[in-house]
């Protein structure tokens, strides 16, 4: 594998139940071979005063040449004004488990 061949596209929700949802349909579709859904507590800048609130994160395992349509996936279904979307490369990991993440996301 080279470097920089895989990605953990990360966004967050406001809503378990959406981001699962969300999570799911992303892996259904083949743009991540597999999605993490945890609380986080975010602080931010928005509407001109710091913000505090819970929310719900997600780490989709994808590579890094379905990032563009994975991001466009994501942020058109996702209600926030402004979603995070940022991918981080992988720079290291297992052959066994970046091969089934290549394998998982595939053009069928």
């Amino acid at each position: 594998m080279t470097e920089h061949e895989f990605l953990v596209v990360t966004t967050t929700h406001d809503d378990e139940t959406r981001a699962r949802e969300l999570a799911a349909a992303a892996v259904r579709e083949r743009l991540a071979a597999c999605a993490q859904v945890y609380p986080v507590r975010s602080v931010y800048w928005w509407d001109g005063e710091v913000q505090d609130g819970a929310e719900w994160r997600v780490d989709l395992k994808t590579r890094a040449a379905l990032a563009d349509r994975l991001t466009a996936f994501l942020l058109g279904r996702h209600p926030y004004d402004t979603p995070e979307v940022v991918g981080v490369p992988v720079v290291t990991g297992s052959a066994a488990y970046l091969d089934w993440i290549a394998a998982e996301t595939a053009d069928r």
